[in-house]
C-alpha cells in the first residue's frame, strides 16, 4: 500500500509508546549515523541500565529523559521500500491527555499500546475512546512487553477479550491486535520466533500494508473560505483548501449562509490559472458576481449543508479550570472563529464503562455531550458527515488557551418553528416569541426557545419581556392565509383568512406588529392593498406599528437568542 500513513502511538503511562517507535526506526535502519552513535551513548547513562533505549530516540525533553516519560507531543517522519509515515508519540499520563488529544486530531490510524502485565486500564479506555472522538477509523492494539509474561499465549487472549469488549462499546470497526515486545523487538518490524502460536503480521507490515482510504462523496465539493483576496478593485477571490470533490470553471456553486448562487469564472492554484480543481487542493476561486463570503463562509454545490447557532457537540475538556456553563468562549468551527457559549451540560461520560453520568460541571480531561450556542448562525455540519465543518475547539476568550476540543454531534437547523394549529389551518406563532436587540452583533434576534405549538383553548402568554397585549385580540397572517382568535388569554379559534369578520378587536399580525385597522372598511382596504402591492415595505409602513404591543430590549447574553 503506497501513499502517507499518519499515525499515533497512544496507551497509559509507561506503556511502551517511544521504545515501540523508537525501535521500529532503529531496525528499519532509518537513523543516521550520528544519530545512532549519539543513542548508544545516552543509553549508557538513561534509565535501562545500559541497554539500548529506543524511546531516546523520541523523547526529548529533558523532563521526558530524567522521567522516562513522554510529555510533549513528538512528530517523526520516515521512509521504508513500501510506505511514508508521520507519527505522533503521545504522551500516557492522564495529566497530558490533552497533548495527546493534539496528536489524535491529525491521525489515520492509532496504535493503542497494552502493557501485557496491566491489561487494559482507564487510560487506555480513554485514549481508545478520544481517537475514536476525533474520527480515527484504524486501530492497532499493540500488547507489549509479551516478554515479562513469558510470551504467554493465554495471558494475550485474556487481554483480546477486554479490547474485543472495548471495541464493541466504543463502536470500532477496523481492529487489529498484535502481541510485541518494544524493547525486544519481537513482532515489531519481523515475525518473532518467541510466539509462533501468533500467525498475524509484524507491526510494521501491517502498517505498509494497511488501507486508511475513506469512501468520500467525489460530488460533493465545498470549500471553506481562509482569506477574501482583493489585491485591486477589480479582482475578488476567495481563498482555502477543497475539503471534497471537484470544482470546474463555469460550476454554479452556492455560498453560505447567505445562500447566494454564482458561476465560478476562475481557479487559481497557487498563480496558476486552471480549469477545475480537487480535493486537497488550495486554490483561489473568482466568482462571476459580488456576492457576502468572508472569512469563515462555504463555498459548495450542496445548499443542504446546515446553517445554525446552535449545536450539540461531545467535548474533551482540556482547560485546568472547570467548564462553567454560562460563560462565554470563542468557538473555532472549521475556518469559523465567534463567540459562543456552554449553554447546558447533558451528560458527561465515565471514560471507563461509558455510562451517562449527569453533570454540572466538567474537569480537565472528563468527555461530556453540551449543548453550544452561538452568537450568530455559522456553517457547521455533523462530524460523522463533515469532519471539516464538524470538529471544534473552545478557547478561553481571556487566556487565549485551548479549553476544549469536540466534535459537532447534532445541529440545531431551527427549521420548526411556533404555530397556530387548527386541524389543516396553520399560522406562524411568533407573536409570542422574545426579540432582543443583540449588543454583541448589533442585530435584533429571536431568543432561542422551545418551539411552541398552540391550539384551541390553550392559554397564551399576553406578557413578555419584549411583548405586552390585551387579553382579547385577533392575529392576521397574510402569509398563512389564516386568523387567530384570541378570547380572555385563551386561543378561541383557528380559522381561514376567508372567513375571518373584523369585530372591532385590536389586530396584529404573527409577529406582533399592530395593524391600523379601526373598521371593517379599514380591513377591506389593507386586503386590496396588499394584493396590489409592488412595493411591500410602503405597504407595512402603512399599515404596520411596531412599538404598540412590541419593544425593543437590550441584552449582551447572545447566547439567549
Amino acid at each position: 500500500m503506497s501513499g502517507l500513513l499518519k499515525f499515533i502511538t497512544c496507551g497509559s503511562v509507561d506503556d511502551g509508546k517511544s521504545t515501540l517507535i523508537g525501535h521500529i526506526l532503529y531496525d528499519s535502519k532509518l537513523l543516521y549515523a550520528d544519530q545512532e552513535k549519539a543513542l548508544l551513548l545516552d543509553s549508557k547513562v538513561g534509565s535501562r541500565g545500559g541497554a539500548i533505549d529506543y524511546s531516546l530516540l523520541l523523547d526529548g525533553l529533558m523532563a521526558e529523559r530524567e522521567q522516562g516519560i513522554t510529555i510533549d507531543v513528538a512528530y517523526r517522519y520516515f521512509t521504508t521500500d513500501k510506505r511514508s509515515f508521520i507519527v505522533a508519540d503521545t504522551p500516557g499520563h492522564e495529566e497530558y491527555t490533552r497533548n495527546m488529544a493534539v496528536g489524535a486530531s491529525f491521525a489515520q490510524l492509532s496504535i493503542i499500546l497494552v502493557d501485557a502485565k496491566q491489561g487494559v486500564l482507564v487510560q487506555t479506555r480513554r485514549h481508545a475512546r478520544i481517537c475514536a472522538l476525533m474520527g480515527i477509523h484504524h486501530f492497532v492494539f499493540a500488547v507489549n512487553k509479551m516478554d515479562l509474561v513469558d510470551y504467554s499465549e493465554s495471558r494475550f487472549n485474556e487481554i483480546v477479550k477486554d479490547i474485543n469488549e472495548l471495541s464493541e462499546t466504543l463502536g470500532l470497526q477496523d481492529v487489529v491486535i498484535i502481541p510485541v515486545s518494544a524493547t525486544e523487538g519481537d513482532n515489531v518490524t519481523k515475525k518473532s520466533p518467541n510466539m509462533p502460536w501468533y500467525t498475524g503480521k509484524a507491526l510494521l507490515e501491517h502498517l505498509e500494508t494497511v488501507d486508511v482510504s475513506e469512501a468520500e462523496n467525489v460530488s460533493e465539493f465545498y470549500l471553506p473560505v481562509q482569506r477574501v483576496s482583493r489585491p485591486n478593485h477589480e479582482f475578488r477571490g476567495f481563498q482555502g483548501q477543497i475539503e471534497s470533490g471537484r470544482v470546474h470553471v463555469g460550476d454554479i456553486i452556492t455560498t453560505l449562509p447567505s445562500n447566494e448562487t454564482a458561476a465560478v469564472k476562475t481557479i487559481l492554484v497557487g498563480s496558476d490559472d486552471r480549469e477545475e480543481a480537487v480535493a486537497g487542493q488550495a486554490v483561489t476561486i473568482q466568482l462571476d458576481k459580488e456576492v457576502d463570503v468572508s472569512r469563515g463562509c462555504v463555498l459548495t454545490n450542496n445548499n443542504e449543508i446546515p446553517v445554525a447557532k446552535g449545536f450539540e457537540a461531545t467535548l474533551l475538556w482540556m482547560d485546568d479550570s472547570r467548564l462553567e456553563v454560562g460563560k462565554e468562549y470563542l468557538v473555532k468551527l472549521g475556518t469559523k472563529k465567534i463567540a459562543g457559549v456552554v449553554k447546558s451540560i447533558e451528560f458527561k461520560t465515565d471514560v471507563n464503562t461509558g455510562e451517562h453520568l449527569h453533570a454540572d460541571t466538567i474537569e480537565k480531561n472528563e468527555i461530556a455531550l453540551c449543548k453550544i450556542g452561538l452568537s450568530d448562525k455559522v456553517v457547521l455540519d455533523e462530524f460523522k458527515r463533515n469532519k471539516t465543518l464538524g470538529e471544534l475547539i473552545l478557547i478561553d476568550r481571556v487566556s487565549h488557551m485551548t479549553s476544549a476540543c469536540g466534535v459537532v454531534e447534532s445541529v440545531d437547523t431551527e427549521g420548526e418553528k411556533p404555530y397556530f394549529q387548527k386541524d389543516d389551518v396553520k399560522v406562524g406563532g411568533y407573536v409570542f416569541e422574545e426579540f432582543y436587540f443583540n449588543l454583541e452583533n448589533a442585530l435584533l434576534s429571536k431568543a432561542d426557545k422551545e418551539v411552541k405549538t398552540y391550539h384551541v383553548g390553550d392559554v397564551v402568554p399576553v406578557e413578555g419581556d419584549s411583548f405586552e397585549y390585551p387579553g382579547y385580540f385577533d392575529i392576521v397572517s397574510l402569509e398563512d392565509s389564516a386568523a387567530v382568535l384570541i378570547r380572555d388569554k385563551r386561543v378561541q379559534d383557528i380559522i381561514p383568512l376567508d372567513e375571518y369578520v373584523f369585530m372591532g378587536l385590536p389586530v396584529v399580525d404573527e409577529r406582533g406588529f399592530a395593524l391600523e385597522i379601526r373598521s371593517n372598511d379599514d380591513y377591506q382596504m389593507f386586503l386590496r392593498e396588499f394584493e396590489a402591492a409592488d412595493n411591500k415595505s410602503e405597504f407595512h409602513n402603512k399599515w404596520f406599528k411596531f412599538e404598540t404591543y412590541r419593544r425593543i430590549v437590550c441584552t449582551d447574553n447572545f447566547w439567549m437568542i
